[in-house]
């Protein structure tokens, strides 16, 4: 062997012991789906991120994340989706309906820890107890939480005979919202109207309507978009003067009157520490669907007294939070 034959060979051997150690040595990636945009949702990704440290997995020591945004652009998920799948992370966080069936259709392989509305009914799990296959998380409960907000809406503001349902209709539950708030309306003798934003002059534009069509009061579908949009939806609400409630407690910390809903912190956290038992060797089909079990009524006073309102003490004395 002339010693040029030896150099090669050694110098691939050295490259082939580093290239094993740059394997092993590897940080393990979480691939973040998600259908909002970055800045309103950061609060949710920090709760996602202290989820993962409670298992170990720190972003930037011995994790990296991913990050995908559709910014309320439901059309582009697919094509985020499949650019994570193609980059073989190891496990993917799906935030949404239209995220998570996006995450589905991408990988039947990669873990998918998802947090979502009604994870039975758009077919993501099995069942919630044994969700089977390659995906597990959170089952949020808000759409059907949309009827007892027209109820809370119309305890707060009971003159109010046309109540106004603000929806996405880019959002898979919508169809949904809308009869279950019919009915609640419906049961309650008021009026619905149903105003639709897709884009942000949309939502100018509902405003408009509902002034023109005397609402009495407003209920906002939760929907990542409208979050993302969430301090235009309350400076129009209260440009316009109408009370409104949201499903968030985001909503009424920006200056909405009211909100009655899940916490979406918690349930982001929750999505963390799945993501990190998965990545410490955990399957999906073993980890159960979890649903919150607290919901948070949180009430804006400084809203109510710019309005003119006054909040009965029957919303009060059930308010996990006031804001004064």
């Amino acid at each position: 062997m002339t010693r040029r034959e030896l150099v090669l060979l050694l110098g691939g051997a050295l490259t082939a012991a580093r290239t094993l150690r740059a394997q092993q040595n590897a940080m393990p990636v979480v691939g973040y789906l998600g259908s909002e945009s970055p800045g309103p949702f950061a609060p949710f990704v920090d709760a996602f991120r202290h989820g993962l440290s409670e298992t170990g997995y720190i972003e930037g020591q011995n994790l990296a994340i991913e990050y995908r945004w559709a910014e309320g652009r439901y059309d582009r998920l697919p094509a985020l989706a499949a650019d994570l799948v193609s980059r073989n992370v190891d496990v993917i966080a799906a935030f949404g309906i239209p995220s998570a069936l996006a995450a589905k259709s991408a990988t039947t392989t990669i873990p998918i820890v998802f947090g979502v509305g009604d994870a039975v009914g758009r077919d993501l799990v099995a069942s919630l107890a044994r969700p089977g296959g390659n995906l597990t998380g959170v089952s949020l409960i808000n759409v059907e939480l949309t009827p007892k907000r027209l109820e809370l809406i119309s305890e707060l503001v009971p003159q109010a005979g046309v109540i106004a349902l603000l929806v996405n209709p880019n959002n898979a539950n919508t169809e949904r919202t809308i009869r279950d708030v019919e009915e609640a309306a419906h049961a309650k003798g008021v009026q619905l109207i149903v105003l639709k934003a897709g884009t942000e002059n949309e939502i100018d534009a509902a405003f408009a309507s509902l002034v023109q069509l005397h609402a009495g009061a407003l209920l906002v579908q939760t929907d990542p978009f409208f979050n993302d949009r969430r301090d235009q939806i309350v400076a129009l609400a209260s440009r316009h003067a109408v009370p409104a409630i949201y499903g968030l407690r985001e909503f009424a910390a920006s200056g909405g009157l009211i909100s009655y809903g899940t916490s979406f912190t918690a349930a982001f956290h929750l999505v963390g520490v799945y993501a990190g038992k998965i990545l410490a060797g955990a399957k999906p089909a073993d980890l159960p669907v979890q649903q919150p079990t607290a919901f948070e009524l949180v009430v804006n006073l400084k809203t109510a007294q710019t309005l003119g309102r006054v909040v009965p003490p029957s919303i009060l004395a059930r308010a996990d939070e006031v804001i004064e």
